[in-house]
């Protein structure tokens, strides 16, 4: 028998992935088609610290590697929002009993038109670079949709 998964942490990033030119990169969710959305994952431990926890979702994620001489570590910016949002019912199951509510982290990375993407196909099925707005219109959560907005704010 398999070992049951541990529960997730619920406190999370969101690493909105740009160019220069405000393209963003969006990525398709495999387990909901339809949902488009920017890099988000969890702590993998409580003590992970959130750029860590960017830095590892980014790579797993998209295959795009921060911290490489194409994406120095210092493109990866911490914007210092933090939302707090309900959980979807729907993915509840993963958290523990009782866990209703999650803490994003929102983080900029700043890279290079054309970088490719690699997307892990359990997770994702496509990736998109578009317009900031059009990525924001696109994003199934609105604090994604939010984040995207600030773009133009944090680039700066």
């Amino acid at each position: 028998m398999a070992a049951a998964r541990p529960f997730k942490i619920p406190q999370s990033v969101l690493v909105v992935i740009h160019t220069p030119e405000h393209e963003v990169l969006l990525i398709e969710r495999a387990d909901k088609p339809g949902f488009w959305q920017s890099v988000t994952g969890a702590k993998d431990h409580e003590h992970e610290p959130l750029e860590e926890t960017a830095v590892r979702e980014v790579g797993e994620e998209t295959g795009i590697l921060v911290g490489s001489p194409a994406v120095p570590r210092a493109n990866l910016r911490d914007w210092a929002l933090e939302n707090v949002y309900e959980i979807y019912p729907v993915w509840r199951h993963r958290y523990a009993p009782g866990v209703t509510h999650n803490t994003e982290h929102v983080f900029g990375l700043l890279v290079p038109a054309g970088t490719p993407v690699v997307l892990n196909p359990r997770e994702h099925l496509h990736s998109a670079w578009l317009p900031w707005r059009e990525a924001a219109d696109r994003c199934f959560s609105p604090s994604n949709a939010e984040a995207i907005l600030q773009l133009p704010r944090f680039a700066a």
